[in-house]
C-alpha cells in the first residue's frame, strides 16, 4: 500500500501547486479550478498527489476543449485510428506542454516530464521558486503618498 507522504511535504507541494496556476494564469492561460466537473473544463490542469512514490508531487497537464475531448474518444471508441482529431489532439498536447514548460522555466520552477506511466502527456513541477513572482506588486506601486506604512492591501481613509 502507498504511503502518503507528510503534512509538511504536502504543503509544499501545495504551495508549489498555487504558484504554477499563478504563473500560467499570469502568462494568459486558462486554468482548470480544482473539482470542476470535466465535461465542462479546459485548459491547465495542476493536481497535487499526496502519495509517496516516483510519480507523485505536483503534476500539470493540459484539457483540451470539451468538443475536441468528445472527438478522440469517439475515434477511439470506434476505432478510427485516421480520425484527424487523434493527430490533432496530439499536435495541441505537444505544443501545449511545450509552452507551459518554457512559461514556468522562466518563472523559475523544475519541470520535467512525468514519470507515470498512467498519466501520459503531463509533467511534473518538484520545484518552485520562492520570492515575489515577475508579476508580483512591487513596493513602489502600492505605497500611497502621505501613508507611513505599505502593504499590497493598505489604503488611506
Amino acid at each position: 500500500m502507498l504511503e502518503k507522504v507528510g503534512a509538511e511535504v504536502l504543503a509544499e507541494r501545495e504551495r508549489i501547486a498555487a504558484r504554477v496556476r499563478d504563473e500560467l494564469v499570469a502568462a494568459g492561460l486558462p486554468v482548470v479550478a480544482p473539482g470542476l466537473n470535466p465535461v465542462l473544463s479546459q485548459g491547465v490542469e495542476v493536481t497535487v498527489d499526496p502519495f509517496d512514490d516516483a510519480a507523485g508531487g505536483v503534476s500539470v497537464g493540459w484539457r483540451s476543449s470539451p468538443r475536441l475531448q468528445s472527438c478522440v474518444l469517439r475515434a477511439v471508441k470506434h476505432n478510427l485510428l485516421d480520425d484527424p482529431a487523434l493527430a490533432h489532439q496530439q499536435v495541441v498536447l505537444e505544443a501545449m506542454l511545450a509552452a507551459i514548460t518554457a512559461i514556468l522555466g522562466s518563472a523559475g520552477f523544475t519541470v520535467r516530464d512525468s514519470l507515470n506511466d498512467y498519466a501520459p502527456f503531463t509533467l511534473e513541477v518538484p520545484a518552485g521558486p520562492g520570492g515575489i513572482p515577475s508579476w508580483g506588486l512591487r513596493e513602489e506601486e502600492v505605497a500611497v503618498s502621505g501613508w507611513s506604512g505599505s502593504s499590497a492591501g493598505g489604503s488611506e481613509s
